[in-house]
């Protein structure tokens, strides 16, 4: 039983798209909660339509504000963060559980475009991803039909691509994060806190801190990522919805006036290529 987490602000096709890709691949139980900033293109009505649990705030909200108001409303103990734009692996709860308790981590993503096995292997993957969302997004816009069709030209399969690269990786990790798709366990709120919500680059400031816990207590693990599960991303699809400003803005502040000289140490070779 897992309590999914997104924060929305419209991007109305693509949120079908991800439900869909939820309601088909997710193998356990699992609620969503959705929490709306303002939405104004229907996106409030399709979550709710679609029986997900819909917090409405008033204004634009920054990322961690909108996490941290996700896990007040969970009803689980296994927190899953996921952006909006994207699309799960087929048994992706199952199989990413499943690798947590092998490795005994409290915190684990999946791989994605941003970051696979090798630098070459990521920077191939980009580069592929590139040529077809670009030309595709700038002769015929984002919508729901285009954005099936780059999916599609993508990955062909995406039922053999997922079942090819879990066959391939299994139960293999790799210290480091791809910041989408977060699996938390309560065990790992507890030691990690909360997400900061001074700090809208919320999932480097994750990975510090877990790595930080991790090199002080020792009752961690780093965050790593589970190479058999692949999400797809479609990356900065949604900045195109031109969210207005954060109604928090005042309270942000930058990943290094947070950590000043340690932000290095603790990105150092662990991070998206």
């Amino acid at each position: 039983m897992i309590s999914i987490i997104t924060a929305v602000y419209n991007g109305l096709p693509m949120n079908k798209l991800f439900v869909r890709s939820l309601k088909r691949y997710t193998s356990g139980e699992f609620e969503l909660i959705v929490i709306d900033n303002g939405s104004t293109d229907g996106s409030k009505e399709f979550f709710k339509s679609e029986g997900a649990k819909v917090i409405e705030n008033k204004a634009n909200y920054s990322y961690p504000y909108c996490q941290n108001q996700g896990i007040e409303a969970a009803s689980y103990k296994t927190y899953a963060f996921l952006n909006n734009d994207i699309i799960v692996a087929p048994e992706w709860d199952r199989k990413l559980l499943h690798i947590m308790k092998t490795h005994e981590l409290d915190v684990i993503t999946p791989c994605g475009i941003e970051r696979i096995e090798t630098r070459e292997a990521s920077l191939q993957i980009r580069r592929r991803w590139k040529l077809i969302k670009n030309p595709i997004s700038f002769l015929f816009g984002i919508n729901e039909l285009t954005l099936n069709l780059m999916f599609r030209l993508m990955y062909k399969n995406w039922e053999k691509f997922s079942s090819a690269r879990y066959d391939q990786f299994h139960a293999e990790i790799l210290e480091g994060f791809v910041g989408n798709s977060v699996i938390m366990s309560e065990q790992g709120i507890q030691k990690a806190g909360m997400w900061d919500e001074r700090i809208q680059a919320a999932d480097f400031d994750l990975y510090m801190r877990v790595k930080k816990r991790s090199l002080e207590h020792n009752d961690i693990k780093p965050v790593h990522i589970a190479l058999g599960v692949f999400h797809h991303h479609y990356i900065r699809i949604t900045s195109k919805s031109k969210p207005p400003k954060f109604a928090d803005i005042t309270n942000l502040i930058s990943l290094e006036k947070k950590w000043g000289d340690q932000l290095d140490f603790y990105l150092k070779d662990n991070t998206n290529f």
